[in-house]
């Protein structure tokens, strides 16, 4: 296990989700659908961070994806127990490390596979994955198994660099949009340097992108502080970043 502090801090957005709670595949998702005429064969799936799509933020951003056409799927792959929101309040002596134990990938994948299966039986034929920091991992795990068609990771965590990147390279047929930033001890800007190094300059032929958010910090992408010129910046940086990468290549 590998998480920092900056996984279980942040602050909560203010809002009002649009979307809907709904099962798919015997799964708790939160779904946001489009107003306007969508692809019915292409869905966006929201993958979270430790905070599951019940953090406010998560459904404002799934709510937006909707905005820009695509239907968006957050599965609630912690089992309605992710990390609470309060551990976001200073102080707060939430703890991680007695968390995760219950919460790892023999407890996980299998709700994403239990979703992604129902999906692909109601006729849905591409994904795109957006992940965030926990999410991030298992954006590369699907993009490796070549189950999703389009693959964005913001401050991804649980990665092994050079390790994955390279597993991307040999296997994956997914493009790849990376948003990083200035702190993030999860995916260090030595990382975002091997990324480039690995993947850059047409090296990954399906196609890759790295966008760098300045005064930004892990987490930035869903839990930043919106009073902060840069990391709003940022937020809404990467969010736009990843929309036109979906426009591009889903």
């Amino acid at each position: 296990m590998s998480f920092c502090k900056d996984c279980v801090s942040g602050v909560t957005h203010e809002g009002t989700p649009e979307g809907k709670w709904e099962k798919i595949g015997g799964v708790n998702c939160y779904v946001a659908t489009p107003t306007m005429d969508y692809p019915k064969d292409k869905v966006v799936l929201y993958l979270a961070d430790i905070f599951g799509p019940q953090l406010i933020n998560a459904q404002l951003l799934i709510d937006d994806f909707a905005r820009n056409g695509f239907k968006t799927i957050a599965p609630d792959y912690f089992n309605d127990d992710p990390a609470p929101p309060t551990a976001l309040s200073p102080g707060d002596t939430w703890d991680i490390s007695k968390w995760f134990p219950n919460h790892g990938p023999e407890q996980t994948r299998p709700v994403l596979d239990k979703v992604i299966n129902a999906l692909k039986e109601q006729k849905v034929t591409a994904f795109g994955a957006t992940g965030y920091c926990f999410g991030g991992r298992y954006v590369f795990d699907l993009s490796f198994e070549n189950i999703i068609q389009v693959a964005v990771v913001s401050h991804p965590s649980l990665l092994q660099i050079p390790a994955d990147l390279e597993k991307l390279k040999e296997t994956s047929k997914a493009p790849l949009l990376i948003n990083s930033c200035t702190v993030d001890t999860q995916f260090p800007l030595e990382a975002s340097a091997k990324a480039d190094e690995i993947l850059g300059n047409g090296k990954f032929t399906p196609g890759y992108k790295r966008e760098y958010f300045e005064g930004c910090t892990h987490g930035f992408a869903v839990r930043g502080d919106l009073s902060d010129p840069k990391v709003k910046a940022g937020k809404e940086g990467s969010f736009k970043a990843t929309v036109e990468w979906f426009l591009n290549k889903l």
